[in-house]
């Protein structure tokens, strides 16, 4: 067990990350698709979170992944996601306007912190398709059925 302590905290795990609301706000969901930095998928988390804005998803599904490396020891983290404002606002390069946002956002920095490395990237939605994906089947899983 010490020895999965220590490669955690020497690995860089990988984390693409996305939400997803309907209706924007509407139902919303997010998911994190946790990697190895050989590929090697380690977890997905998703969850349906009622109704929220896209980018309270977005937020959330980024706290997810950083709960999680945190609770595995990890000190690490690479964060890919299809949200250019999410990944902007935190790097600081773009002012959080949105009163619901900034606690979350508030949370995210303080988990970051906690962190020995931390880098988050915009990227298209091509390389972000599993989380997308993770997301909208969380979504889809709390739509009332039609009879």
């Amino acid at each position: 067990m010490a020895e999965e302590t220590e490669r955690l905290q020497t690995t860089e795990l990988i984390a693409h990350i996305d939400g997803a609301s309907r209706g924007n706000p509407g139902p919303a969901a997010y998911a994190a698709v946790i990697e190895a930095p050989d590929g090697r998928r380690l977890t997905t988390i998703a969850e349906a979170i009622g109704p929220a804005t896209n980018n309270i998803a977005e937020y959330r599904g980024l706290i997810a992944a950083l709960e999680y490396a945190m609770a595995q020891g990890a000190l690490r983290l690479r964060v890919l996601t299809d949200s250019e404002l999410l990944a902007k606002q935190v790097k600081g390069i773009y002012r959080i306007k949105s009163p619901h946002l900034r606690p979350l956002h508030e949370h995210a920095m303080r988990l970051v912190a906690q962190l020995r490395s931390f880098s988050i990237e915009h990227v298209r939605r091509e390389k972000n398709r599993e989380a997308d994906r993770m997301a909208n089947m969380a979504l889809d899983k709390t739509k009332p059925s039609v009879t």
